[in-house]
């Protein structure tokens, strides 16, 4: 068995290296903060430690995602195997039912460490398991199924309220008895990584069995609820990334160095270049052509990175964005009138938009086919091309002529590809076929294509 770091400077230092290692920036005077506060606060109340590190060590709210099933990890609430139950199934959900109902926090997280121990473990038993499951546990004990019960031992008779107010109250209370069902859920999975931490090592189930964040999450695995929290990061973003490409226009301002003129000019002073003589940039501002693939799992990168770009789009002299399955509409409208809405956004594009024609799965050839026919004038000398999707044609014609001659009026095309690198051209993905004519990066998260396109967008 591996135990957290020795001391309370060990514990904190592998708390912050574990942070940083799910992408968490946390510098030196972070982690002095963090030690200070500390020592400020005592450990005494362990809820008081949580939050002056979190406050010390955070940056963002949606950090916290991954701030405190780590701290649970090096602070843990207790050692060791709880006191064992009398493993009767029945006989804890009965207890769980009255500790919901009277919301006992102490009395939960002891029920979560009995349910644990009794209905998690797996392995051999003689020699005390391999290991804890949190979803084994819960599928046996159920929680979920507990709400009714618990509702009836809250349930205070109407009496002399109106039905209406009756029937809201109820929901309310019915939404109260769902939080705390899912707050002792996640104990449950607190008290099953604590376990495991235990035998296998602090660091190492610190670093796989927390969930990263949003931003680190592929987009192709990414859930609902991650998808609305990267959507909810797109004007931050945005604002970090316009900063950026002012900061690289002032210093493209400046030009680059003529250096025919500039050795001409150094006649005057002996062939010593004493004035470089600058080539001055063309003030006009680039445009932008978004093509994306709003299909499947890779509708989820598309939809964001269109609304990342469209929150940009003041940088940019002109941006025209165009969406397709297996037909080509372009959607530069639906965009920019639908920020009231963007978790909206791919419903909009399918019901509105003319993106499939007698189906419903990709085909880039036909795709690239109809772009390169209808909406080729979008793309001149001055056009950065973005193509947004996984390049999987569903065994169709991949259409590289069509690609070609895009490429051959762009200033630039990128081809963004939300697969892992190992996953082109297996398969229907003509990956390697397209990359050969433009430029393919592999944009598996939100991290990712932040650092691409502070990289590649034109200034």
């Amino acid at each position: 068995m591996t135990a957290p770091p020795d001391g309370v400077t060990g514990r904190i230092t592998g708390l912050v290296k574990t942070l940083r290692s799910h992408g968490l920036r946390i510098g030196p005077g972070e982690t002095v903060d963090a030690a200070a506060a500390l020592e400020a606060l005592g450990l005494a109340d362990r809820e008081r430690v949580r939050e002056g590190l979190a406050a010390a060590l955070l940056h963002r709210e949606s950090q916290r995602a991954v701030f405190d099933p780590v701290f649970d990890l090096y602070f843990p609430a207790g050692v060791g195997a709880p006191i064992r139950g009398d493993g009767d199934r029945d006989a804890l959900r009965e207890r769980l039912v009255a500790a919901l109902a009277a919301d006992d926090q102490a009395l939960l997280a002891q029920l979560a460490g009995e349910a644990v121990d009794g209905f998690g473990g797996y392995g051999s038993p003689g020699q005390g398991g391999d290991g804890w499951s949190s979803y084994q546990t819960l599928s046996r004990l159920r929680p979920e199924t507990l709400l009714a019960r618990v509702l009836a031992a809250l349930r205070v008779e109407p009496a002399e309220q109106g039905a209406d107010r009756a029937a809201f109250t109820e929901r309310l209370l019915a939404d109260e008895v769902r939080r705390r069902i899912e707050g002792f859920r996640a104990r449950v999975r607190t008290e099953a990584r604590r376990r495991v931490a235990e035998r296998r090592g602090t660091e190492e189930i610190a670093r796989r069995a927390v969930a990263p964040s949003a931003d680190r999450v592929d987009f192709l695995l990414a859930g609902r609820g991650q998808l609305d929290e990267l959507r909810r990061a797109v004007h931050p973003l945005a604002r970090k990334l316009a900063t950026r490409l002012a900061a690289r226009r002032r210093r493209a301002a400046h030009g680059s160095i003529d250096l025919r003129r500039t050795l001409r000019s150094s006649l005057s002073t002996g062939g010593v270049p004493m004035r470089p003589v600058l080539r001055r940039r063309r003030p006009a501002r680039p445009e932008l052509v978004l093509l994306c693939d709003v299909s499947g799992s890779v509708a989820g990168f598309a939809n964001f990175t269109m609304l990342l770009v469209q929150a940009l789009h003041d940088q940019f002299g002109k941006v025209r964005v165009f969406a397709f399955v297996n037909r080509v509409d372009e959607v530069t409208d639906l965009l920019a009138h639908g920020g009231t809405d963007p978790a909206g956004l791919g419903a909009r594009i399918l019901d509105e938009a003319t993106v499939t024609g007698w189906h419903s799965s990709s085909d880039y050839g036909t795709s690239l086919g109809e772009f390169a026919e209808r909406y080729v004038d979008a793309v001149g000398p001055r056009s950065t091309v973005f193509v947004l999707g996984d390049a999987r044609t569903n065994m169709s014609d991949p259409n590289l002529p069509a690609l070609r001659h895009i490429a051959d009026r762009a200033r630039r095309v990128y081809w963004l590809n939300p697969e892992g690198r190992g996953q082109w051209s297996s398969g229907d993905s003509a990956a390697y076929a397209y990359s050969e004519l433009v430029e393919m990066h592999e944009c598996r998260n939100a991290q990712q294509l932040s650092r691409l396109i502070a990289r590649l967008l034109p200034v």
